[in-house]
């Protein structure tokens, strides 16, 4: 990817998202649980219904992939996996989201995106189409699907659009942070497989801004104004 990109082959995260789509599995519906892929509310979603008899209404899970915000998909195997077992587990509606990525879409639209689907989900005509019991119903997603869930989350308790609560949020390691990148999870891990903190850095500065600027400054973690150093324990 970064040869690529010196080269104005592509940008670096297209060459990253072509490993993804070797990943990508197709909605296949199985013994226990139906598959499709279809949309909410104009965003794209994979929908998981268990195929067992409800015994009374469902729980519901809408799930965030991760990825960075610029990579990642529903239909990657890993998460297809995860979905599925959870529908049949737990005998649950699940919503895997397709939220736009960065580039070329940049906060908030990936926000927006799973926000839409959250709300409209939470409609008490659409919990009913779907058999799904409005007091168990939770988000979740890992790494940077839980900062979105747990944005979801924070949004929907301010909403008085909404009426329906969620009863859970599941993060699963979420990327909560972005006012100090020189933390000790940060420094431990600056030169390790999976996600090297220059990664997560240009993750960060994909999904906040186009600005090369930007992510320099992440990158020695002078994007903060030092004035507000006093205040960042209190954040």
């Amino acid at each position: 990817s970064e040869a690529a990109e010196l080269l104005g082959l592509m940008h670096y995260m297209e060459g990253l998202r072509l490993i993804t789509t070797v990943e990508l599995v197709a909605p296949t519906s199985d013994e226990n649980v139906t598959v499709t892929d279809t949309e909410l509310s104009g965003v794209p979603v994979r929908l998981y219904l268990p195929k067992r008899p409800p015994g009374g209404l469902r729980r519901a899970v809408l799930f965030f992939h991760g990825g960075g915000w610029c990579l990642g998909d529903a239909g990657m195997h890993g998460y297809d996996l995860m979905s599925r077992r959870i529908s049949n587990e737990l005998n649950a509606v699940v919503v895997s989201v397709n939220y736009r990525l960065a580039p070329p879409h940049r906060f908030p639209a990936q926000f927006e995106d799973v926000y839409l689907v959250t709300k409209f989900f939470l409609q008490s005509k659409v919990l009913s189409q779907y058999g799904v019991d409005p007091a168990r119903v939770c988000v979740a997603g890992d790494s940077a699907g839980g900062n979105l869930a747990a944005a979801v989350a924070q949004q929907l308790s301010e909403d008085p659009e909404v009426k329906t609560k969620l009863r859970a949020q599941v993060l699963i390691y979420p990327a909560l942070q972005a006012l100090d990148l020189d933390l000790p999870s940060y420094r431990d891990n600056a030169h390790k497989p999976l996600l090297p903190r220059a990664l997560m850095v240009r993750f960060w500065s994909e999904y906040l801004s186009a600005d090369p600027a930007l992510r320099a400054a992440m990158a020695s973690n002078r994007h903060v104004p030092p004035e507000a150093g006093p205040l960042l324990p209190l954040v």
